[in-house]
């Protein structure tokens, strides 16, 4: 909240406040900054007029008192080259004193801090155009051409209007005003114009002209330039998603989409559907080139704008698209609605679920599309977006099918190239009858773990799953093309022919024998932690690791779980190689002395080398450590007294 300055006991006088840390920290990247487009300024102020239109609009289906019958809804600017000013005038809901300190003092999206943060040590023109986009401060870009901006307002129903002032100097000012009618005047006191940074004169109508038909032409209501012998129209004010799309440029299709996501890039993809039959909509869609900074927090707010017969009813209605799908940004309008549908109707009403259902259809088939027809733009959508699409095998269990031919995973078929499940089946080898995966950290994590051992050996792809979604997205995706999906870090692995396997188990049965006795003293020494004792097929190089059973979790999703709330440690089953020459020896002791004291001390280190080999955090490091260094002065032959 931004914090109001003690002021003069003057009721005339202004109350002043400072501007959250985050905003002021916003205003100085933008009036330094050196952005090549500063004429975008306009576009952001006449969207956000537009959208004051739509809500004030909305508000009087209820409370139809709330618009005037004196002239219509409208966006006028007016210009004055003498005075070096240019201002917006809109009749739309307004603002009272609340919202104005809230909406304008205050940036209050998850995330925010961390962002503003990194952009201190990177002001780049890029990063400073990702802010504006992704955190709807449009607004504040009026400080790139102006040196002190005013904005007076009155909320549509309620008396009193404000005035808001700021020379984006860390302060603003809030005092009461008159002003006859519900709406928001901002008038920017101008810089010079500069054609070395690339300030156009915005008191030249040619100027304005040109700068509101390239980004702003579609807006829905009048943009009137106010002229000394003629007011004129602006923009051609027809719906874009109406007009056919021969007669629509891409350029026009990005500067609505930037208009209604705040964005400063154009967008990766737009999706066009006309619906006709049991129940009419359009739908202009677009999937954004990279994700919203705060896509992944919880607050994230997702939705596509409702429109009924051109109206917009809804500015975010979730319900329109599952929660996976909340980077798609768009406008859905139909003319079979009712104009009074609320949220609570959405939620249940038919023919929403139709459009619903006919967007995802949609959407679901253009992704597939594109993956099947542009590999690189695909693969960066993925790179955005694959982390929330995954969320829907475990949420749309209906789309499941169609959300698993589009899934990506890293493979150790190829250091660089992504796998989906399609090609991994292609490339299995004959009498494999899983699909392999391992979870963990990051690549090199896995690629690190000895679980893959055997697997390498005999040249067997692993999926790698490193996004913590990767483990939601295995409990229900148990098999695809009548494979098993089966993690290499549980269970017993049994790779090969069906004799080889056969001989495998008939050679480990035997050794199982052998090992029996250095397995039991083992077992008691960590019974607190492991369930069981076994030999392994799945090392080569490494003594032990540790491995799940077919039923529990993954090391990883325990700790995720965890860090939620209280989860029980479960334990695993500690697996040993029979030919690696730590166990044999340790073997051959136990075999000659059942008394051995050293067994229990290198039951610990086999123990704490199979978590630090897969990553996995120690419960008592400083003791690990200990043991590790006492080994280190036995084999240096340093007695204990040092």
């Amino acid at each position: 909240m931004a914090k109001k300055k003690k002021t003069k006991n003057d009721k005339k006088s202004p109350d002043t406040f400072n501007f959250q840390a985050e905003v002021q920290q916003l205003l100085e990247l933008m009036i330094h900054s050196l952005y090549s487009h500063k004429e975008i300024f306009l576009r952001e102020l006449i969207s956000n007029a537009s959208d004051a239109l739509d809500r004030l609009r909305f508000e009087a289906l209820t409370h139809p008192e709330l618009i005037s019958e004196e002239g219509g809804l409208q966006i006028r600017l007016e210009a004055d080259s003498k005075e070096r000013t240019l201002t917006i005038h809109d009749n739309g809901i307004g603002m009272n004193r609340e919202e104005l300190i809230e909406n304008i003092g205050t940036i209050a999206k998850s995330g925010t801090r961390e962002l503003v943060k990194k952009l201190r040590s990177d002001e780049t023109r890029e990063s400073l155009g990702k802010l504006i986009g992704q955190f709807g401060v449009g607004f504040y870009s009026s400080f790139m051409v102006a040196e002190r901006v005013v904005l007076i307002t009155r909320r549509a129903g309620e008396p009193g209007a404000f005035c808001w002032e700021s020379k984006g100097d860390g302060t603003f000012e809030l005092s009461p005003v008159e002003r006859d009618v519900a709406g928001t005047s901002i008038t920017l006191y101008l810089k010079g114009a500069d054609e070395g940074t690339g300030l156009d004169d915005f008191t030249d109508e040619h100027v304005i002209t040109r700068t509101v038909k390239r980004y702003s032409d579609f807006i829905s209501y009048p943009i009137v330039l106010k002229s000394a012998e003629e007011d004129k129209t602006l923009n051609s004010m027809k719906p874009i998603w109406e007009r056919p799309s021969s007669e629509v440029s891409d350029e026009d299709y990005a500067e609505f989409y930037k208009h209604i996501s705040h964005d400063w890039r154009d967008p990766l993809e737009k999706i066009l559907q006309r619906a006709e039959g049991t129940i009419e909509y359009r739908a202009l869609l677009f999937i954004p080139e990279e994700a919203p900074f705060d896509l992944y927090y919880v607050g994230y707010e997702p939705g596509l704008r409702l429109y009924v017969k051109h109206v917009q009813i809804m500015e975010r209605s979730a319900d329109l698209l599952p929660r996976y799908l909340r980077f798609i940004q768009g406008v859905v309008d139909s003319p079979d609605l009712p104009l009074n549908v609320s949220r609570e109707m959405l939620q249940d009403d038919r023919q929403i679920r139709q459009i619903r259902k006919g967007l995802l259809k949609k959407i679901l088939d253009s992704l597939r599309s594109m993956s099947e027809s542009d590999e690189e733009k695909y693969l960066k959508f993925w790179r955005h977006f694959g982390k929330a699409l995954k969320e829907g095998v475990a949420d749309d269990l209906e789309n499941k099918d169609k959300l698993v031919e589009l899934l990506l995973f890293a493979s150790s078929n190829d250091d660089e190239k992504l796998a989906s499940l399609a090609d991994y089946v292609s490339r299995i080898k004959e009498g494999q009858e899983a699909i392999y995966y391992l979870s963990g950290e990051s690549r090199a994590a896995i690629e690190s773990s000895p679980h893959l051992e055997a697997f390498r050996a005999r040249g067997i792809e692993v999926l790698y799953l490193t996004d913590p979604v990767d483990e939601m997205v295995v409990q229900f995706l148990t098999d695809y093309k009548e494979k098993k999906l089966q993690s290499a870090a549980k269970g017993e692995v049994d790779l090969g022919s069906e004799a080889e396997r056969q001989e495998k188990k008939k050679e480990l049965d035997s050794k199982a024998k052998d090992f029996a006795g250095l397995m039991e003293r083992i077992q008691t020494v960590l019974d607190d932690r492991v369930k069981e004792v076994r030999l392994s097929t799945r090392l080569t190089d490494s003594p032990a690791c540790l491995v799940g059973g077919e039923e529990d979790v993954s090391p990883r999703l325990e700790k995720l779980l965890r860090q939620q709330g209280d989860v029980p440690t479960q334990r695993r089953i500690l697996e040993l190689n029979p030919l690696h020459d730590v166990v044999t020896a340790l073997k051959a002791r136990s075999d000659v002395n059942e008394k051995s004291e050293s067994v229990p001390e290198y039951a610990e280190l086999l123990y704490g080398y199979a978590l630090l080999a897969e990553g996995a955090d120690i419960p008592d490091p400083a003791k690990l450590a200990s043991r590790f260094a006492e080994l280190m002065r036995q084999g240096l032959g340093i007695s204990g007294d040092g």
